[in-house]
């Protein structure tokens, strides 16, 4: 990403910094890509929960994708009318929210997932009888994974509790390649693949017992949306693609694998070095509380001083959070009172640790609030 301003009137440090530019780059890459490989966009709006992001989102998009109800009813408010609830629903008081919200509104389509005859019964029990029904796609997923109906001899007779409840509708298949490892290895990718084989697999058998028109096919995360193209039913469906994290790309994780090219880091966390305690060593005032760290520890990307960018300290590595500190070692040249930019790892753990984004565009700078 290019530098960002370093002289903005920021109201306190640490604080994190949204490009607007590099995100609806991000966001017309990732349509087009969707578009070219014959499938629809659904982007998981989890990753950032921000409703100017999500506004962007939604006109090149078939839906939205959510991974809870509180999450849905945040994306209805900001205009969302087909919602993919990548989840198990099963809590009664959830069910009949999502009763009552598809009673109220006709326009609205839900759709979310199934695993276990256990839950099919929980969801009929609350639809049977409901205004309108509630659309169901099997959950396919991997050993030793998530959630989803480990083989191909569970998918019929799961299939067939579905077809027999009361206010269910069977819509499709739902599979998730991104719960592997976020790397590229021949073993890794071989397993995916089979993942992604097994789920097409289980739609194509399942084809002519849908009760929706197109059913739905959804795969496809942000690391290997390619893997899961490869594999796209051989039967009519709409090929949904739920991908979140490119939208604001990252320094780490999803830089190194994703197969999207042009995609750019839109973030990066604003800090201060306030102390210099040994040679070679600066504390920065933002850590855990702050930063995404389950995919790698942020980088630095920029260093400022007086608001110019600063050559020192060119092979700073920070190594180590605390609660609201970050250790930075090899930092000859930085000084308490210097600026870095930390470019963060994995988009999705970054943006629920703060109640407000700067959000810098090309003639403004605007203050975005994320809801979770």
């Amino acid at each position: 990403m290019p530098h960002l301003d370093a002289t903005l009137p920021l109201h306190t440090l640490p604080q994190m910094l949204l490009d607007v530019a590099a995100v609806e780059r991000n966001i017309g890459i990732k349509e087009a890509w969707t578009q070219e490989h014959g499938m629809v966009l659904a982007p998981h709006i989890k990753t950032t929960m921000t409703g100017e992001i999500v506004r962007r989102q939604l006109p090149g998009s078939w839906g939205v994708t959510v991974a809870t109800t509180a999450q849905a009813a945040q994306a209805m408010e900001w205009g969302a009318s087909r919602i993919l609830i990548a989840n198990e629903v099963l809590f009664r008081g959830h069910l009949e929210q999502l009763r009552a919200w598809l009673a109220a509104s006709p326009e609205l389509e839900i759709y979310c997932l199934a695993d276990s005859v256990a839950g099919v019964r929980a969801m009929a029990e609350m639809f049977d009888g409901a205004p309108r029904p509630l659309n169901v796609l099997i959950d396919v997923g991997t050993p030793g994974g998530r959630t989803g109906i480990r083989s191909e001899a569970e998918a019929g007779p799961l299939a067939a509790e579905i077809l027999t409840a009361g206010g269910l509708l069977l819509a499709g298949v739902s599979a998730y390649e991104g719960v592997a490892p976020n790397t590229r290895t021949d073993e890794n990718l071989a397993g995916i693949d089979s993942h992604c084989r097994l789920a097409r697999d289980i739609f194509d058998e399942l084809h002519a017992t849908f009760e929706v028109e197109p059913p739905v096919f959804s795969n496809g995360g942000s690391a290997f949306q390619d893997r899961a193209a490869m594999f796209l039913p051989r039967k009519a469906s709409v090929n949904v693609l739920r991908s979140g994290c490119y939208v604001v790309h990252d320094h780490g994780t999803y830089q190194g694998v994703s197969p999207v090219p042009g995609l750019t880091a839109a973030v990066v966390v604003r800090a201060l070095v306030i102390s210099a305690p040994e040679s070679g060593r600066v504390v920065l005032n933002a850590g855990k509380r702050e930063l995404a760290y389950d995919a790698g520890l942020p980088v630095i990307v920029a260093r400022y001083r007086d608001g110019a960018l600063l050559s020192a300290g060119a092979g700073a590595t920070l190594t180590r959070l605390f609660d609201h500190h970050a250790i930075v070692d090899d930092a000859a040249g930085l000084e308490v009172g210097d600026v870095v930019d930390l470019g963060i790892s994995h988009p999705c753990s970054v943006f629920d640790r703060w109640r407000e984004v700067v959000a810098v565009g090309d003639d403004a700078v605007e203050t975005w609030r994320p809801v979770f």
